[in-house]
């Protein structure tokens, strides 16, 4: 469990989950509003976690999922879960059955109601406006993420008054609305980086969303379902990132000299140089983040199990690595292969991993053997299922993704370890993980500038595309470019950088690879090449709860 300061403690234990559709009181909670800076504090970190719930579990479900990093598997009906997460890595979600992971629009839309009643409140309270441009820093981060999942989304900067109905906005006003409001609370936002400001909304956090926003323009300013998008169309924003990107590099706050596994183990938090901006969990008191729950092989709770300390808690084990994914870590002396258990980068060719524990302490191997029920574990980079796939389609497929509900099937598919466990708070807080989430990390501030340039921004401050990509390649002891990198270098890259931080969806997007063979997502789903499978559906919760919504088009 972590440790930290009493007051940054105190705060977020005032956070609220609140309600989840548009349907809420938008009154002040105050008569008279409090006037202390630590109350005025504690309101503004009430809008600030409003995504915490949503990105420890639900949100990494269906975005981990949706992306080649991860096939969802069951195991004769266990896990299975009504395909909620299959649906997800069959490009075929479900606006029911998925409910559960696209139901985070509500959530985002709470976080957004939450943003403008605190931005409403202090004002009444006498807080002068540019205090509050960290609250709306963070409710354009919430617009973001719609946007960036859904499309078109609705534009709300106020509080709603009794019965007022709101309309989806297209996605590129949306953008250019997210882009003004950023700009315009950017230089009031918090500047310093320290444990103070963790979690919140600095002005480098908002250069980092800018960026992100940049470097996707064409996605979301042109009709990315339609089949004739051109993912390598003229960008007219990449000068924009660059600068962007450059102000955070001049900040002189961030750096890459954290060790790459370490700096996301359980220990992690604001002494990381690498995080601009994460979601802050401590397994007793600020909960929700439960990564190991799926990505641990399903029997690994047990004595002998995977971590060296057996899990009280029961492990799901339903999120495998998709061979495709794991070909990237082949890199020698690559860092990053230390957190998928099945690889080490030399071996990357080999069909299967004889598995051995972790240490709890350092999350490093062992030489002690990972055994269940007297047998040797060894993982298989293939996934094999138990459904037929060779058979008439018209008769069997059904997207189970079913391995069995024995050793072999349990042991299918390599497994992230990116995001270690302390078992002892894994078993005392019902799988809760200490583990903070990461949003923005300057090494994708370093690689979203080498983008941007290979693809036509103007270089500055004698960076060049390989003087950039090199900075991550050394920090993490991989082999250096000896030329400018190729964007399908730069995206291998990503990926092998960014595993599990929730960008490969986005990066495969913007890349023009999302139709890109991988899974089994076109063994069970004639339509997986469908452009209109780039944005999400609503729920059926969230057009039951917005009746003048209609569903995005392919579902």
């Amino acid at each position: 469990m972590k440790t930290r300061n009493i007051l940054t403690g105190a705060l977020l234990a005032l956070t609220s989950v609140g309600c989840t559709d548009l349907d809420v009181d938008i009154k002040s909670q105050y008569t008279e509003m409090p006037d202390s800076e630590i109350a005025i504090e504690a309101q503004m970190s009430n809008a600030f976690y409003s995504f915490r719930a949503a990105i420890g579990r639900r949100f990494d479900e269906g975005v981990s999922c949706n992306s080649d990093e991860y096939t969802a598997v069951s195991f004769d009906g266990d896990y299975l879960n009504n395909r909620d997460m299959a649906n997800f890595s069959l490009h075929m979600i479900s606006p029911t059955n998925s409910a559960a992971q696209l139901d985070v629009f509500n959530e985002l839309l709470t976080g957004i109601t939450n943003c403008n009643r605190v931005i409403f409140d202090l004002s009444e309270g006498g807080v002068p406006e540019e205090d509050l441009a960290p609250v709306r820093a963070v409710r354009a981060f919430y617009h973001f993420m719609i946007m960036d999942h859904w499309g078109d989304t609705p534009i709300i900067d106020h509080l709603l008054a009794e019965d007022e109905a709101i309309d989806r906005s297209p996605r590129a006003d949306v953008a250019r609305w997210i882009e003004s409001e950023l700009l315009a609370v950017r230089d009031n936002c918090y500047e310093n980086v320290d444990a103070s400001t963790y979690g919140k909304p600095t002005r480098w956090m908002v250069d980092a969303l800018l960026a992100k926003l940049y470097i996707n323009w064409n996605v979301y300013t042109q009709d990315v379902t339609s089949a004739s998008w051109n993912a390598n169309a003229d960008n007219e924003k990449l000068d924009d990132c660059i600068e962007a990107c450059d102000r955070v590099i001049a900040s002189g706050y961030f750096n890459l000299s954290d060790d790459y596994k370490t700096k996301f183990m359980y220990t992690n938090g604001s002494h990381i140089k690498d995080f601009i901006y994460a979601m802050p969990f401590d397994a007793e008191t600020v909960q929700g983040m439960t990564f190991a729950r799926f990505r641990t092989w399903r029997r690994g709770q047990n004595n002998n199990g995977f971590y060296s300390i057996p899990m009280s808690n029961s492990v799901g084990g339903n999120m495998t690595l998709t061979p495709e994914f794991v070909e990237l870590f082949c890199l020698p002396g690559d860092r990053r292969n230390d957190v998928i258990a099945g690889n080490t980068g030399e071996n990357i060719g080999m069909d299967s991993f004889d598995v051995y524990q972790y240490d709890n302490t350092t999350g490093e191997p062992t030489g002690v053997r990972n055994t269940y029920d007297g047998h040797d574990v060894t993982f298989t980079k293939a996934i094999t299922l138990k459904e037929d796939l060779t058979a008439d389609p018209a008769v069997v497929p059904n997207g189970d993704l079913n391995c069995g509900a024995d050793i072999t099937g349990w042991t299918q598919g390599y497994r992230s370890i990116k995001f270690f466990p302390d078992v002892n708070d894994y078993n005392t807080f019902s799988r809760n993980q200490d583990n903070d989430v990461p949003v923005f990390r300057y090494a994708d501030v370093i690689l979203m500038k080498c983008e941007a340039i290979t693809r036509g921004g103007a270089a500055t401050n004698g960076d060049t595309p390989m003087s950039l990509f090199n900075q991550i390649r050394a920090y993490v002891n991989a082999p250096l470019l000896d030329h400018n990198p190729s964007l399908q270098e730069i995206l291998d890259e990503r990926g092998r950088e960014f595993l599990d931080e929730h960008w490969r969806r986005n990066d495969l997007i913007r890349f023009g690879d999302f139709e890109r063979d991988w899974g089994f997502k076109k063994e069970f789903n004639e339509n997986a090449d469908n452009p209109q499978y780039r944005l999400w559906p609503l729920s059926v919760n969230t057009l039951n709860a917005n009746t003048n919504w209609e569903q995005n088009p392919g579902y």
